[in-house]
């Protein structure tokens, strides 16, 4: 087999696939990790968060939905499908607002490390 192809014991998943119908809290599911990087599935419905200051930095990208970050200083960031965001290290952040009518399905890999390109 060809490098880049799934094992065949390797069963394929889809990210926006079996999502709970009812959603008390926001799920975080791990996908990969290691010491360094963690990959995860966060699915939202309305849910909004506290203030978050990582020590890791965070790309996010919305896949389904829509939410609102909020940045400290009072600036905020609307999102859809297909946006993405670099937020570096201890630039404390929170969800303000996501969807209610649908589920805002985001991918978010923390890192430490080189920052990626804007």
């Amino acid at each position: 087999m060809g490098a880049g192809h799934a094992r065949d014991n390797e069963a394929m998943k889809n990210i926006l696939r079996n999502i709970p119908e009812n959603l008390p809290e926001e799920l975080l599911e791990s996908l990969a990790e290691d010491s360094n990087t963690s990959i995860k599935r966060i699915v939202s419905k309305g849910h909004t968060t506290d203030w978050y200051d990582q020590d890791q930095h965070e790309f996010v990208v919305v896949l389904k939905g829509a939410a609102k970050l909020e940045f400290e200083g009072s600036r905020y960031q609307e999102m859809g499908p297909g946006d993405w965001l670099h937020i570096p290290a201890h630039v404390r952040h929170r969800v303000a607002w996501t969807s209610e009518s649908e589920e805002t399905v985001w991918l978010a890999v923390h890192y430490t490390g080189a920052d990626v390109a804007e």
